[in-house]
C-alpha cells in the first residue's frame, strides 16, 4: 500500500501516526512545499519574540520521518491531484501514484484588496515559519507597526513584536478584539489588558488607503507605520480538490470517516476541510490544531484498512496574550451564567437543552477540562451539582457512577 500525503503539519503527523498504529509496512510520502521539518505554527511568535529555539519549533522529534519510515519532498508543491489515474503532480512535472491519498493542505493569509498596498515596502503576513523569518528580519527597536486585524493571528503578532519595544496601532473593522472566541465582556476586559502593554487600537473601522508609510483610514484618521503585518484572516487551500471534483463549501467536505465526498480514496484533515460542530449541528471550519490531529489520525487508521470516526469535535482554542490566558469552547448560545471580577478573571458558562454547550473562562483557566468533558460527552447538568460546578469544576459534582466511569479519564486528558 501507498500513502502520500499533501501537508506537514498537525493533520499530516496524526495521518501518519492514524496509518502506523495499523500498517507498519505500507509506503509513506509526505509532500510538502514548506521546507522544514514539522513545526507548530502557533509556536512562531514565542519563536519571534526569542522565547524558543528553532530545535524547540519541532511538531514531532527530529527522527520522527526514519522512526516511522516515511518517505519526504519537501519544498515541493503539488499542483493537480488526478483521482482516475491515483496520481498528484509536482511542480517540476513529475506524478507520483497513490494507493491512498490525505490532503492537509491548511490555510492561507486572506489578504482583501486595498487601494495603494502595492506601495508599502514592508508588509507581512504571519502564518508560517518563513513569515516570521522576514519580520524578524526587518524588525527594529522601537519601530512603528500598524497591524490590520485584531484577531487571533494579529495579537500573537503584537505580543511577540513587544520584544522590540515596537510601537504598534491595531486596527479592525469590528467593534471589538478578538470576536471570533470573546463575547463583548470578555474582550473589554482583554483589550484593556493589551493596551496596559502599550498597545493602541482603533476599532470599527478600516483602510482606505495606504501610502508607502500611512494609511488614511475610513474614519478619517491617518496612522504612519515602518511596518505593516496583514492579519485580516485565512482561507482554506481547496483548490487542488475542488480541481479534482471533490465537493467543497467554504472547506473540503468529507464524511465522518475524513473521505472526500466525491472522490474514491482521497481523504481530508485539518484547517482545509468543515467538521460537525457538535455543539451546534452546524459544519464549519474548525482550524485547530487538535483537531486537525485528531482528524488525520482518524483518516490515517480509515486509510489503512479500519473503520474510524470523527464524531466529537468542537470549536476551541487554548491561548493567552501578553500573559493573561484564555479557554474557550463550544458555542454560546444559550442560557449563561457569567462571573467576572471585571480585571483579569472572566467565567461563562452557556447551556441550552439540558446540557453545557460553551464557555469561556480568562485569567483562572484551571480545570477547564472538566466543562470541556461535560460538552463532548452530552452530560445532563441535570446528572451533577451543576452549582457546585459553576463557582469550582471538580469531580466532586457528579456522581459515583459518573466518576468511576469514563469521565474520570476523559477529565485526566483533557484537563
Amino acid at each position: 500500500m501507498k500513502y502520500v500525503i499533501i501537508g506537514n503539519s498537525a493533520a499530516a503527523i496524526g495521518t501518519i501516526q492514524g496509518i502506523r498504529s495499523v500498517d507498519t509496512a505500507g509506503q509513506i510520502v509526505v509532500i510538502s512545499d514548506e521546507p522544514y521539518h514539522t513545526y507548530s505554527r502557533p509556536l512562531i511568535s514565542y519563536w519571534l519574540k526569542g522565547a524558543v529555539t528553532d530545535e524547540n519549533m519541532r511538531y514531532r522529534d527530529e527522527d520522527f520521518y526514519e522512526k516511522n519510515d516515511v518517505d519526504t519532498l519537501f519544498g515541493t508543491k503539488v499542483t493537480k491531484i488526478n483521482a482516475a489515474k491515483k496520481t498528484v503532480t509536482i511542480e517540476n512535472g513529475n506524478e507520483i501514484s497513490y494507493d491512498k491519498l490525505m490532503v492537509a493542505t491548511g490555510s492561507k493569509p486572506f489578504v482583501p484588496p486595498m487601494e495603494g498596498m502595492d506601495k508599502v515596502k514592508n508588509k507581512f503576513t504571519f502564518m508560517t515559519f518563513d513569515s516570521a523569518k522576514a519580520i524578524k528580519e526587518k524588525i527594529s527597536e522601537g519601530m512603528k507597526v500598524l497591524i490590520v486585524g485584531a484577531g487571533l493571528i494579529g495579537l500573537k503578532a503584537a505580543e511577540a513584536l513587544e520584544h522590540y519595544g515596537a510601537d504598534m496601532t491595531v486596527i479592525d473593522l469590528a467593534d471589538r478584539i478578538l470576536p471570533s472566541i470573546l463575547d463583548s465582556d470578555a474582550s473589554a476586559i482583554m483589550q484593556k489588558h493589551i493596551e496596559s502593554k502599550g498597545v493602541k487600537f482603533i476599532l470599527g473601522t478600516s483602510v482606505k488607503e495606504f501610502s508607502e508609510n500611512s494609511a488614511v483610514l475610513a474614519n478619517g484618521e491617518t496612522v504612519n507605520f515602518d511596518m505593516v503585518i496583514l492579519a485580516v484572516g485565512v482561507r482554506p487551500n481547496t483548490e487542488l480538490v475542488a480541481e479534482a471534483g471533490g465537493k467543497v463549501n467554504r472547506g473540503i467536505v468529507t464524511d465522518n470517516r475524513q473521505m472526500v465526498e466525491g472522490l474514491k480514496d482521497v481523504f481530508a484533515a485539518g484547517d482545509c476541510t468543515e467538521s460537525l460542530d457538535i455543539t451546534t449541528g452546524q459544519q464549519k471550519i474548525l482550524a485547530l490544531l487538535p483537531n486537525a490531529f485528531m482528524q488525520g489520525e482518524t483518516a490515517g487508521k480509515n486509510m489503512a484498512g479500519t473503520d474510524q470516526r470523527y464524531l466529537n469535535a468542537i470549536p476551541m482554542n487554548a491561548i493567552g496574550f501578553f500573559g493573561l490566558h484564555i479557554i474557550t469552547a463550544g458555542s454560546y448560545d444559550g442560557e449563561a451564567f457569567v462571573e467576572t471580577d471585571g480585571e483579569r478573571n472572566y467565567k461563562k458558562l452557556v447551556t441550552k437543552d439540558g446540557e453545557l454547550k460553551g464557555f469561556i473562562l480568562m485569567g483562572d483557566v484551571k480545570r477547564a477540562g472538566i466543562y470541556t468533558s461535560l460538552i463532548k460527552q452530552h452530560i445532563s447538568v441535570s446528572e451533577c451539582d451543576f452549582e457546585l460546578l459553576k463557582k469550582a469544576p471538580q469531580m466532586m459534582a457528579f456522581t459515583r457512577e459518573r466518576r468511576n466511569d469514563k469521565l474520570a479519564g476523559g477529565v485526566g486528558n483533557a484537563d
